[in-house]
This record gives C-alpha cells, structure tokens and sequence, in this order.
C-alpha cells in the first residue's frame, strides 16, 4: 500500500469515526421521545434530509469503485436516519405524520429513483455517471451545510450561544476537515468541495462561540418580533412573559375599562329613574304610529 493510500485510509477512519459519533448525536432526543411519547414539537425535516444524503453517497460510493469507507458510513447513516424516522412517525400528531410520510415518499423514493434512472439513462459510461452524480452530491451537500446560517443569524442577533452547541459544532467541524483530507489525498473534488463549505461555516461557528460565549443575551425590546412570545417555565408552571416597557400600556388600558364600567353603570342607573308616565307616553305614541301604518297600508 502506498503513502498516499495509507493517508486516505487514514483521514477516512477517522471521518468515519466522526459521522458515526454526529449520527449519534439526537440520540438523546428520540429517548426522550420515547420516554415522553411525544415529538415536542420537533420538526423531521433534518432527518429526512440527512437520509437522502446518506442514500446519494451510497449510491455514488457503489458507482464509484474503490470508495469502502463512503459505504460503510452511509450505509450506517441509512439505517440510524431511518430508524429516527420510524420513531418520530410513531409519535407524532396524525397531521404531521401524513406530512412526514409524504416528504419521505417524494425525497427519498421518487426524488432517489429518479435520479438513479437520469444517472443511467443520461450518462452510458462510468465517468460520465460519476461526474453527473457528484455533482448532483455536491449540490445537495452544500446546501445541508449552509443549513446553520439561521442559527448563525439567531447567534448574531441574540448575542447567545444557546442554541449553538459547542460540542455538536466542533464535531461537525472535525468532520468536515476529514472529509476534506480524504478528498484531497484521493483527489477527488465531488468529496472536496463539500468539505469546504462546511469547514468554512464550522470556523464561522467556533468563532461566533468564542465571542459570544460570556455575552448576556439581549433584552427582548432589541427583538419586537418575539415580544409576547417568550415562555418563562418555572416550579412547572407555564407563564408568558410580559415586556416591562408593556406593563403601563396594560395599567392604562384597564383604567379605561373601569371608567367605562362605571359610566355605563350610572347610565342605567339613571334610566330606571325615569317617570313611569314618560314610559307609558312612549308606549302610547309606538300603539299610535302602529294604527298609522296599518291604515296605510289599507
């Protein structure tokens, strides 16, 4: 075995070891939508997707020969999204497990199947399928990658690393330098390119968490879109959050109501004040303008 075959075997064990331990990673979630029987609300769109992935780079590890250790990763990718899958479908709301079902359907069998047959059908010889389907990995890639751009966002606005755990983020990171390794010592761009987006948004994040990571998230008035919407959960009990700068405009607003009230409480009041004669006058006067109308309309 040579040198250069011995660093790809080397960069690609441990890009295996990596992708099994990021595969790994919602482990801890289906447990405890298991325990709980619920889904809380999760969507399954990052596992449908981390499925059809897993499905290309099978495919393009079977039409490309010499590519073992692509297989033997995807093909573990393929039977743990899988079982994510089954049990998300299990306990989620019938509504959105007809959702669910149906996205599977349309990405991962339609979506898979026809570009297996564009594959043989557009390309008759090995490389120009390899080159056709690289490609079309090399797309869908790079869009997963660039997936964590709204958390970035959300990091940037917020000022928070809540939502962007550091561990997951540097695993992700460690991957996507392997993988690219292993791409360049096989010389082989459709893995490569990749790589390259996702090591550039890895650093993103490490920096981003490195920067914000001893910063005080910023006070809801800097975030009006989320004003109302914040849910504090204390001593198991649900409560929303009200802004401070609100809480005058609340004072304010029921003020008026009890104004109110009591205007129309002295309105009755005074109405059942009135002479009994002013009633029966008007009494009077609706019995004469109904005999007017019924001697018109002889």
């Amino acid at each position: 075995m040579s040198q250069h075959s011995h660093l790809s075997f080397a960069f690609g064990v441990l890009g295996n070891i990596s992708s099994f331990v990021c595969f790994l990673a919602p482990l801890p979630t289906f447990y405890r939508v298991c325990k709980k029987k619920s889904t809380e609300g999760f969507q399954s769109i990052p596992y449908v997707a981390a499925l059809f992935s897993a499905m290309l780079w099978l495919f393009y590890a079977y039409i490309k020969t010499g590519e073992t250790l692509l297989i033997t990763i995807n093909a573990f990718g393929c039977v743990i999204e899988t079982i994510y899958l089954a049990i998300y479908v299990t306990y989620c709301p019938k509504k959105i497990r007809m959702s669910t079902l149906r996205m599977i359907v349309l990405m991962n069998f339609v979506g898979f199947g026809t570009i297996v047959v564009l594959t043989y059908v557009l390309a008759k010889e090995e490389e120009g399928r390899i080159k056709l389907l690289g490609w079309i990995c090399v797309v869908f890639a790079t869009s997963v990658f660039a997936a964590p751009l709204s958390i970035i966002r959300v990091v940037i606005r917020t000022k928070s690393v809540e939502f962007l755990p550091f561990p997951l983020s540097l695993l992700l990171l460690i991957s996507a330098v392997m993988w690219l390794l292993y791409g360049l010592s096989l010389r082989d761009i459709y893995v490569t390119l990749p790589n390259v987006v996702g090591l550039t948004f890895g650093i993103v994040q490490i920096t981003l968490y490195a920067i914000y990571r001893n910063s005080k998230p910023v006070n809801d008035e800097k975030l009006p879109e989320h004003k109302g919407d914040v849910i504090d959960i204390t001593n198991n009990e649900i409560e929303t959050v009200v802004p401070a700068s609100d809480e005058k405009k609340i004072e304010v607003s029921v003020d008026i109501e009890i104004v109110d009230k009591k205007e129309e409480q002295k309105d009755e009041q005074a109405e059942e004040k009135k002479p009994k004669e002013q009633v029966s006058e008007v009494k009077n006067e609706k019995d004469n303008i109904d005999i007017n109308k019924s001697g018109c309309e002889v």
